[in-house]
């Protein structure tokens, strides 16, 4: 089985790096392209307006300055003489719950695979956040391999990707697996905080509040939070079925 092994968080990652642990595992055939420098956010953007450069960096590894995106397309199309079987994307750094996965280069990566045909899986790692403190990437490496394998076993859809969420607990301490929903937060978690530069010019930086919020039964953020690992089969198919007949009604021509 061949793995190309992507990211949002740029080669240097610890995160991938524990995750081309789960991939070797998994395989011998394994290739990493990440992007040369952090992504976070960038989502599903592509780059079309500038020249992508493309550096290897180790036997199988290759670093492309442009988005995780950009990473799976010029794995496919340029570095691999055939296609994967299988595209891993993360370890995140921070999990990539309910809204997340509309920012998330790491969700966006298992995209682009799946919408270029390949089986994909976008692996996060949740964390506190407090100064000093380190994602438990053990826990994702003790548990994905196996999670892989059960999921690799399954007849998905062909438009459907994988998101797993690991909480942040220890190998020992996760609680199970929980087939999830995408939850979604009841308030905003993004403001924009202004600053100001040496000379009194004003600068801003958008960050995210910590606010709490109602967990809902069977969403990936209640599952999370109870100490599961949490999978949730996302569509490449946006289409709001709940109101489409009632548009074809209100607009359709008559």
């Amino acid at each position: 089985m061949r793995i190309l092994v992507t990211n949002d968080d740029g080669i240097h990652s610890p995160g991938l790096w524990a995750l081309e642990e789960i991939a070797k595992a998994l395989s011998d055939d394994v290739w990493v392209v990440a992007p040369e420098t952090d992504q976070s956010g960038a989502s599903h953007s592509l780059t079309v307006n500038d020249p992508l450069r493309l550096r290897q960096v180790g036997e199988r590894h290759y670093a492309v300055r442009g988005t995780p995106t950009d990473c799976v397309i010029m794995g496919m199309r340029q570095i691999l003489d055939s296609d994967p079987d299988l595209i891993l994307s993360g370890i995140n750094r921070g999990h990539n719950l309910a809204d997340d996965v509309t920012y998330s280069g790491t969700v966006a990566g298992a995209m682009e695979g799946t919408i270029l045909g390949v089986r994909s899986i976008a692996f996060s790692q949740s964390y506190s956040h407090a100064q000093g403190t380190e994602p438990p990437y053990e826990t994702s490496i003790a548990h994905g391999p196996g999670l892989v394998r059960r999921i690799l076993e399954m007849d998905l859809p062909a438009d459907v990707l994988i998101n797993i969420n690991v909480p942040d607990v220890a190998p020992d301490a996760v609680a199970g697996v929980k087939v999830t929903t995408q939850g979604r937060r009841d308030q905003a978690l993004l403001n924009v905080e202004e600053r100001h530069d040496g000379r009194g010019n004003p600068y801003y930086w958008i960050g995210f509040q910590r606010r709490k919020f109602a967990y809902v039964e069977g969403t990936d953020l209640e599952a999370v939070r109870d100490g599961f690992i949490s999978v949730t089969p996302l569509r490449l198919d946006l289409t709001a079925l709940r109101v489409l007949d009632d548009m074809k009604s209100a607009l359709n021509s008559q």
